[in-house]
């Protein structure tokens, strides 16, 4: 007779990935508190899936404990946000320039339609949506780079930036697609790397600059 396995793993991937995805798109502002009974409430889970979830999510900075076990999502400072922003400015570049040999037409084309995804969001005022399409955008340049430990990093900044994003989208009023990845596509078509590397750095900060002004 065959026991069945203990669903637990599997709920606590399910918890784990939801909470991931909500906090990377934004769906969480900054400093929001979070409990665990919460937490295994709104996923019909129980405890245990919901501490590890949460562990886990602590263990890459997407969540914030405190001392008196308080969780909550991180509410970044100025320096934070520079120094993520730096980071990124750093791999986003680097990422692109190892995807550019392997960029090949149709990929551009699939970016070129995702970024009219973009300006579909930036239409409906969707910040959501704005922010999901924005991400895949970058990903799908960057899983062309073949370089997944690379990607798992720039995920964990992505994501610990998640809900500062959501308040920059409130913040910057969007009324077209951001006009530096016209610029990256072009790039990519004339398969000039210095001019690829200027443009996604100049698109991975230009934003996060408005967090930080004044």
């Amino acid at each position: 007779m065959n026991v069945p396995r203990s669903s637990e793993p599997t709920t606590h991937e399910r918890l784990y990935r939801s909470l991931r995805s909500r906090i990377m798109l934004g769906q969480l502002p900054p400093g929001q508190a979070l409990t665990l009974r919460g937490i295994a409430a709104e996923h019909n889970a129980s405890m245990t899936p919901a501490r590890e979830a949460v562990r886990r999510l602590v263990a890459e900075g997407a969540l914030s404990l405190s001392a008196s076990g308080r969780v909550t999502t991180p509410a970044l400072t100025d320096e934070r946000i520079e120094e993520l922003s730096a980071l990124r400015a750093l791999i986003e570049p680097e990422l692109a320039a190892r995807a550019l040999p392997r960029a090949h037409f149709a990929l551009i084309d699939r970016l070129a339609v995702m970024n009219g995804q973009i300006a579909d969001a930036v239409e409906r005022n969707d910040a959501v949506g704005y922010i999901r399409c924005n991400l895949d955008f970058h990903r799908t340049l960057y899983l062309r780079a073949q370089a997944p430990a690379t990607l798992a990093i720039l995920e964990t900044i992505w994501l610990q930036l998640g809900p500062t994003m959501r308040a920059l989208y409130g913040r910057v009023r969007r009324n077209e697609p951001p006009r530096h990845h016209r610029m990256i596509l072009a790039a990519l078509r004339a398969g000039d790397e210095p001019a690829l590397r200027l443009a996604v750095r100049a698109d991975v900060t230009h934003g996060l600059r408005h967090l930080t002004a004044g």
